[in-house]
């Protein structure tokens, strides 16, 4: 339904406009019904993917409403019988993933492995980087800076901090893309994928379990020194240990990875903006949290499931309701962000932007997943200063389906 019907429909007295989510699946261009959104109907009922209807939130204070009030529940999207953004594909019981670390009492292993300070963590994965930087200019111009860095790269750092061989990272990422796609309908094989994940870090918990308690690295091995510590307690299983590891991987890889190619694709449409980071990288990490404000790989809207009656704005959502929160909505939002569709890596806000979520979804990798972008984009335009893009921009080809916008490759030159 484009603006004009959304007007149209409005129009009709008695007649509920009614918005087909998700939006475009372009990750460069903004989808034009946010600004009617947010300022016609910040709370608006759509219809999902799987035909399901939900309130969808757009504005910045009603989007950070919702995101804090414990009476939005991610863990109970996951319940039989609730309506759904798209089909299930993974266990239910991994949708709360922070939940179960929490409950199982791992939160400070975990925590531990997100820590980007941890001792050379990013001098490695700047050394990483620029092997990567090295293997793309060896092949020679245009290359797939997709392929042959975000995806690496990303795959390299959740490899590093859980303690896996970064050799097969392919076989890793390879899974995420049935993992996290999006369907109308369950398909049985998203759980043959996701089972063959966990029988990976099953088995790489047992190498760590193998090595000495010294020679141990990463996540799986602080799990091996806890299951080494008490291997009669019962709530710590291989397939617990080994399904936390799959969550991180795949939720880790696949956003920074998207984070990162889009974040380098508003770079390339600007290019003078290569330049001055080149001039001032004291600026990279006000431009990375910019570039979090701008970035558009979310989808789909983060969803949470009405625990309650609350009331959001002029609309009271009831219990057992969907509500999905559109963070383009509130990170272009004019009343927080002055001249919020200006990439400007000079900003300073008040405001934090709503890229990793807030309340207790916050995401627990948010200073890692910085410290990574930070780290591309620094050797990245001190390595390929003229970086350009190789094909015109409408050229590129978007992944439909999936939980992130993506492009399938992108095309670099320099």
């Amino acid at each position: 339904m484009s603006v004009e019907q959304l007007e149209d429909s409005r129009a009709v007295p008695g007649r509920e406009a009614l918005l087909d989510f998700p939006l475009s699946r372009r990750g460069d261009v903004l989808p034009e019904e946010c600004a009617w959104l947010r300022e016609k109907a910040p709370v608006a009922k759509v219809r999902t993917l799987t035909g399901d209807p939900a309130w969808l939130v757009s504005n910045y204070a009603l989007t950070k409403q919702v995101l804090e009030d414990d009476r939005f529940s991610l863990k109970d999207t996951a319940n039989a019988g609730v309506p759904r953004q798209y089909a299930l594909t993974i266990p239910p019981e991994v949708v709360n993933n922070m939940g179960n670390i929490n409950s199982a009492g791992l939160r400070n292993a975990v925590m531990k492995a997100l820590n980007p300070r941890q001792k050379g963590l990013q001098d490695w994965l700047r050394a990483k980087a620029g092997e990567l930087v090295d293997l793309i200019v060896a092949e020679g111009a245009p290359a797939d800076l997709r392929a042959g860095f975000a995806d690496p790269f990303s795959a390299a750092l959740h490899c590093q901090v859980l303690g896996v061989p970064f050799e097969d990272r392919r076989r890793l990422m390879s899974g995420l893309d049935v993992a996290f796609m999006t369907a109308r309908e369950p398909f049985a094989d998203s759980a043959l994928n996701w089972y063959k994940d966990v029988g990976y870090f099953v088995d790489q918990l047992n190498a760590q379990l193998a090595r000495p308690a010294e020679e141990r690295t990463g996540l799986l091995g602080r799990f091996a020194d806890l299951k080494e510590a008490d291997p009669e307690s019962a709530h710590l299983t291989d397939d617990m240990f080994a399904t936390v590891a799959v969550s991180l991987f795949g939720a880790g890889a696949v956003s920074t990875s998207a984070f990162l190619v889009l974040a380098v694709l508003a770079l390339l449409q600007k290019p003078e903006l290569i330049g001055y980071l080149r001039k001032h990288p004291e600026r990279m990490g006000k431009a990375v949290d910019e570039l979090l404000r701008w970035n558009l790989s979310v989808g789909d809207g983060l969803p949470r499931i009405a625990m309650a009656d609350v009331q959001v704005g002029d609309v009271p959502v009831k219990e057992g309701e969907l509500v999905l929160v559109l963070l383009e909505g509130a990170n272009f939002d004019p009343e927080v962000f002055e001249n919020p569709h200006e990439l400007d890596l000079e900003r300073e806000s008040s405001h934090p932007n709503l890229a990793f979520g807030a309340g207790r979804h916050f995401c627990p990798a948010s200073a890692l997943g910085r410290a990574h972008a930070e780290i591309a984009l620094e050797v990245l335009v001190e390595r390929l200063p003229e970086l350009r893009l190789a094909v015109p921009a409408e050229n590129l080809v978007w992944r439909t389906g999936f939980i992130k916008r993506l492009p399938e490759r992108l095309p670099v030159a320099w």
